[in-house]
């Protein structure tokens, strides 16, 4: 069996499923089939189970091992009842994780975005930027889009108003223009976008399968006064059709008039993925040169990215050209740097070893830009460098970078280079070639190749490097959920008393109950049941920020293998 990589999302196929694949699916689709790698399905199931519940998980990591499916063949292939699939799958559709098209037999099947489903590791990032960006409001607008996966600014902005005025104190409020100026905002910095809409075009829809487009104009768009009247009267005409309906159904079409009385509901809005990916990459670069120059360098480059943000696609290799006066205006004015020093700052920036920013004109002061694709591949660089440097020890490391700074050297010269003795770097060189760092290279002097007369040159391929550490980034997420949901089944019971325990405290502290019982409800959890619990939440906070810790790494190395391809594409 023959097995290649797929360049685009570096899954693993074989021969026969690459046969299937040409056999199967269309021409125009945008859904690749094959075997996954091998850690990527455990942790996608362990994140649906932890989200959405053991069937969604089963329908999910199902599709996700097999692509393209009709719905009976999942209820067959996953034991379940089709009422159960068809209930997971539009739990899955409304969460942005499965899509659907029509076959040229004209069934209807559905696939599952792996991508998606690993954002989950992400979520509480997502959440933590917000907040810091914008407050409270905006962190709780997130938070309502990536639980429910789709909703309309009308009910974002009446749930986030209702969450706000219950944590408010001395009969406080937030009104509810405050929430719609700050999904507005969210709107206006593309970390909000609109989900795709039906086509009404009787011509373009198919009986049996919707049709769902949007304009890519429109995205980033709020609604206008004629979508809205076009909504209400599409919302009149079906309850005119509907001739008699039911008590339920009466009720229902009286919620949703409510909110279609908003001149926003029509419009499903859902988190712009790629936009916090953005952000979360433009903070890894300022904290890197905050480290290596100091604090006024970061704050030039964040007034430069945060200039180039929204012009600037997350995929550019290059971000947009901005001048030395756009940049000296947009800088914070508490940061009292004058024109002089910004130049000077800008030219230490140009001139460094790392090239994060690139001088390409003398318009306006001076031209500048910013070289995305080699600033995210030098921090890739940097992360490999340290699993080299824990893994294998600071020799190793020496070797590993004179590798990335020759090219291809041989046996004697990496000892040369390196300093350090013959019998001691050979051992070094082939325990990393062993584990797949480091990649040996065969140049024959004659046909034959005799090895006497081959060279043999040790070098680093660093996307090669980059594919394997992720592979053991999958493994090692995959590890700590499950030894996580391990500790916290073992210890169910215990943790489920506590809370109990607790709760019957806090409501004897609000009822101004006496010392003695609130004591004496404490006392119910024994000393050893005490030191287990706080055993168990140590470990458990012990392995979240170990996974937070993972992530960071998985979102360097998988931004890095994004941008390399999207950067050959080009120069193909």
């Amino acid at each position: 069996m023959i097995e290649c990589i797929c360049s685009k999302c570096y899954l693993i196929f074989s021969s026969s499923s690459l046969v299937e694949l040409k056999t199967r699916l269309p021409t125009n689709t945008k859904v690749l089939q094959g075997t996954m790698s091998t850690w990527q399905v455990p942790l996608c199931s362990l994140l649906l189970r932890e989200y959405y519940g053991e069937v969604v998980s089963k329908v999910g990591t199902y599709l996700a091992k097999k692509g393209l499916t009709p719905l009976r063949v999942i209820a067959q292939e996953t034991s379940l009842k089709l009422d159960q699939v068809k209930k997971s799958l539009c739990t899955l559709i409304q969460q942005n994780i499965v899509a659907f098209e029509m076959n040229k037999r004209g069934f209807t099947e559905y696939c599952a975005d792996v991508t998606r489903i690993l954002h989950r590791l992400r979520f509480p990032r997502y959440m933590y930027s917000v907040k810091t960006l914008y407050g409270d409001a905006a962190e709780l607008i997130i938070e309502e889009l990536l639980h429910n996966g789709q909703m309309t600014m009308g009910r974002v902005v009446d749930k986030v108003t209702e969450r706000l005025n219950e944590a408010m104190l001395d009969n406080q409020s937030v009104s509810p223009s405050l929430v719609k100026d700050k999904f507005a905002k969210l709107v206006y910095t593309h970390f909000i976008q609109r989900c795709p809409a039906l086509v009404s075009s009787t011509e373009e829809a198919t009986p049996s399968m919707p049709i769902l487009a949007i304009n890519e104009e429109d995205r980033f768009l709020l609604p206008t006064v004629e979508e809205a009247e076009d909504s209400s009267s599409r919302k009149r005409k079906r309850v005119i059709e509907d001739s008699s309906p039911t008590q339920a159904k009466r009720q229902k079409i009286s919620r949703e008039e409510k909110h279609d009385s908003d001149v926003h509901c029509s419009i499903y809005w859902c988190v712009n993925f790629d936009r916090f990916h953005q952000y979360l990459r433009d903070q890894g670069l300022i904290s890197a040169v905050m480290n290596k120059i100091d604090k006024k360098a970061s704050e030039v480059l964040r007034t430069m990215l945060r200039l180039s943000e929204v012009r600037t696609d997350f995929k550019a290799a290059v971000s947009a050209h901005m001048s030395t006066n756009e940049i000296f205006q947009a800088l914070p004015k508490e940061l009292s740097l004058k024109r002089q020093t910004l130049e000077q700052y800008l030219k230490l920036l140009t001139d460094d070893s790392t090239d994060f920013v690139s001088k390409t004109g003398d318009s306006g002061g001076g031209m500048y830009s910013i070289n995305l694709h080699r600033a995210v591949k030098n921090l890739c660089k940097a992360h490999i460098e340290s699993v080299v440097q824990e893994r294998f020890g600071s020799k190793c490391f020496r070797i590993f970078r004179l590798l990335l700074l020759k090219g291809h050297l041989e046996q004697k010269q990496i000892e040369e280079f390196a300093m350090i003795p013959a019998k001691e770097a050979k051992e070094m060189v082939y325990r990393m070639f062993e584990e797949h760092f480091i990649t040996l290279t065969e140049v024959p002097k004659t046909p034959d190749h005799a090895p006497s007369r081959t060279y043999y040159l040790f070098s680093v391929n660093i996307n090669q490097v980059s594919r394997m550490l992720l592979e053991k980034c999958f493994k090692a997420m995959t590890n700590l959920m499950n030894r996580r949901d391990h500790e916290s089944r073992e210890n169910r019971r215990l943790l489920e008393k506590q809370q109990r325990v607790e709760a019957i405290a806090a409501s004897l502290e609000q009822s101004g109950a006496d010392p003695a019982q609130k004591e004496e409800v404490e006392q119910m959890i024994t000393p050893p049941e005490r030191a287990q619990v706080a055993k168990v939440k140590h470990m458990t906070n012990k392995m979240e920020q170990s996974e937070i810790q993972l992530d960071e790494t998985m979102f360097i190395i998988q931004t890095y293998l994004q941008s390399t391809h999207v950067h050959d594409v080009k120069l193909k």
